[in-house]
């Protein structure tokens, strides 16, 4: 069986409130192998998106380790976690954090870029990945140009480009309207997942049940593991 492309082991956070401290999470133990797909759900505010900052390296934890790709993510300096994080992981959040003097074809070439590829070699890979989420005509559209399903598809195009061991999505339908939602869902149920291993925190049931496994978040831990699909 593969090295997981990413895992945790008594991961705990707690922030500080005053004179109080809050422990959002405790003793999180996880593991995700290549082209596994895992979603994470809960009630809102019980920590999921603190979970998945962790796991990208956006946060520090208070408690235990986080590896990806083998390596210990969580005690790297700010500069190796950015450099590991561009070269191993995808990003997707609830907002799509496009930068709005960008164009579509720029904003998913840029990871490339930051990578080290030419900005020939870039902007051909993210050619490719935006004919494969459907906007092969967007490329050179701005942000404001484009509908909330679309600048998503954006987002997932670029957390894509570097060809990571995993993605890491954030509520992808949250901010969407239910049409754009549906686009977004029928997207991810069509891309070819490969050895790239996906995470997605999610209130919604149908976006949950694409994957293989479903975790609860529930008082900070990792409950209730079960087969989602066949």
């Amino acid at each position: 069986m593969s090295d997981p492309v990413i895992s945790c082991s008594g991961l705990g956070k707690a922030f500080q409130d005053g004179d109080r401290q809050i422990e959002v999470l405790s003793g999180v133990d996880f593991s995700l192998r290549a082209g596994e797909r895992v979603a994470i759900v809960g009630q809102s505010g019980c920590g999921k998106s603190t979970l998945l900052n962790l796991l990208g390296g956006l946060e520090v934890p208070t408690t235990g380790r986080v590896y990806v790709a083998g390596e210990v993510m969580s005690e790297m300096s700010d500069l190796r976690r950015s450099q590991w994080r561009n070269q191993q992981l995808g990003l997707v959040f609830q907002f799509h954090h496009l930068l709005p003097e960008f164009t579509a074809l720029e904003a998913v070439a840029m990871p490339a870029r930051i990578a080290g590829a030419s900005k020939s070699q870039a902007n051909q890979l993210a050619a490719k990945l935006l004919e494969r989420v459907g906007l092969q005509d967007r490329g050179g559209h701005r942000p404001a140009a484009l509908s909330g399903g679309e600048r998503q598809r954006v987002a997932i195009a670029r957390a894509l480009i570097n060809n990571p061991r995993c993605v890491l999505m954030d509520e992808p339908t949250g901010n969407l309207d239910p049409e754009s939602a549906a686009q977004i869902l029928t997207l991810m149920e069509s891309l070819e997942w490969g050895q790239t291993g996906f995470v997605v925190v999610t209130h919604d049931r149908q976006v949950a049940n694409q994957m293989a496994r479903q975790l609860t978040l529930i008082d900070g831990r990792l409950v209730g593991d079960h087969d989602a699909v066949a």
